[in-house]
């Protein structure tokens, strides 16, 4: 069976470089049935399901939003009809989303002229939303192939060249900082409006500036992402400088100093090298967050922070 419909020519015009839509065929897949789902949560560390109240808004401020005092069962099992927002993050540690995820990359790069050593780092996110709910403002630091499940969605992209609407600053990774970015209703006026139903997709490429909205009823998504290699290096070029500006060491944008760059590069890789075996306990991994990053590291985990936290 084939995953994804890819026009060639628009592939070749945009992939990686502008949002634009494609077809899926995974709509009625049993893994994204609610039951199913449901399921999926009980299996996964907490600190890899995030949740909130649905209906905020565009620009809202990460200490201001709703919390829902819900375990994530729970608020799978009443995602039609609560106020809810929910991802699942990192399911292809589970072999079934594994092998439908890794065949969809493969398929969606290969139709678009790309070779396999072109992308890595395979990862997918589930989302489970309920009507009228919202995804605030904000850019993620892969490649993304977003599936429309269940529902509609409706998704504003903007240029991700433009840095009056984000920021290099903005664009630094770090735990610390939660992935909502400010947001002015004049950032309206240059969003492109794709609307997506069951079967439909849309290619999100690196950093891109978007946000989220449901329909009527509750919706069921999930992102396809992959890295290039050279989002691999950028991304770990902005974690360094997310990290040393939060230590009062802000940094120039990647480019600027290649031999800078190639030197965080390292250092990236040798903490990496360090840490990542300590990283596959959930409890190490949390810690390790709030040591280097501090307590606002492990948002999800808690309740609503409080003021100015």
């Amino acid at each position: 069976m084939t995953l994804v419909t890819i026009d060639r020519a628009t592939a070749e015009a945009k992939f990686l470089k502008h949002a634009f839509t494609l077809k899926h065929s995974l709509a009625d897949h049993p893994l994204f049935a609610l039951p199913r789902l449901v399921e999926l949560a009980k299996s996964m560390p907490r600190d890899r399901i995030e949740y909130n109240a649905g209906n905020i808004a565009v620009g809202v401020r990460f200490e201001d939003v709703p919390r829902i005092d819900k375990t994530p069962e729970e608020v799978i099992r009443s995602i039609e009809v609560d106020n809810a927002w929910m991802v699942l993050k990192r399911v292809e540690s589970h072999p079934g989303y594994r092998s439908v995820l890794e065949s969809f990359v493969r398929e969606a790069n290969l139709a678009a002229g790309r070779k396999p050593e072109d992308f890595t780092d395979i990862q997918g996110f589930i989302f489970v939303s309920s009507a009228s709910a919202t995804t605030p403002f904000h850019i993620d630091a892969e490649e993304n192939i977003l599936i429309q499940i269940k529902g509609d969605k409706f998704v504003r992209t903007f240029d991700n060249d433009d840095r009056t609407l984000v920021s290099e600053e903005d664009m630094e990774l770090s735990p610390s900082k939660h992935r909502m970015l400010p947001y002015e209703d004049w950032f309206e006026s240059r969003a492109e409006m794709h609307s997506l139903k069951p079967g439909d997709a849309l290619h999100m490429p690196y950093m891109i500036p978007h946000w989220v909205s449901t329909g009527s009823s509750y919706s069921i998504s999930m992102a396809m992402t992959w890295k290039t290699p050279e989002v691999v290096r950028l991304n770990k070029i902005r974690t360094m400088n997310g990290t040393l500006r939060r230590f009062g060491l802000p940094q120039r944008q990647p480019g600027i100093y290649p031999t800078l760059d190639a030197a965080k590069v390292m250092i990236h890789d040798v903490v990496h090298g360090m840490l990542d075996p300590l990283r596959k306990s959930e409890t190490m991994r949390n810690l390790l967050r709030g040591l280097v990053y501090g307590k606002n590291a492990n948002y999800y985990l808690g309740t609503k922070p409080k003021q100015g936290t």
